[in-house]
């Protein structure tokens, strides 16, 4: 499975959750949102993660 960010950004936008671990991430981390976003599909989506199947979903 590939990382695409415009898959990813969708994936966000349409779950409040992800919305939320995402500023999380930016916050706690001080990260740009680029980079963040990686971070999250990385860890909630690759390898089996908690939203593997809608990120599939949308491709």
């Amino acid at each position: 499975m590939r990382y695409s960010q415009p898959q990813m950004n969708k994936l966000i936008q349409n779950n409040k959750e992800l919305q939320q671990k995402l500023k999380a991430l930016m916050a706690e981390h001080d990260l740009e949102k680029i980079y963040a976003v990686k971070a999250l599909y990385h860890a909630e989506v690759a390898d089996g993660g908690k939203y593997q199947k809608d990120y599939r979903a949308l491709d």
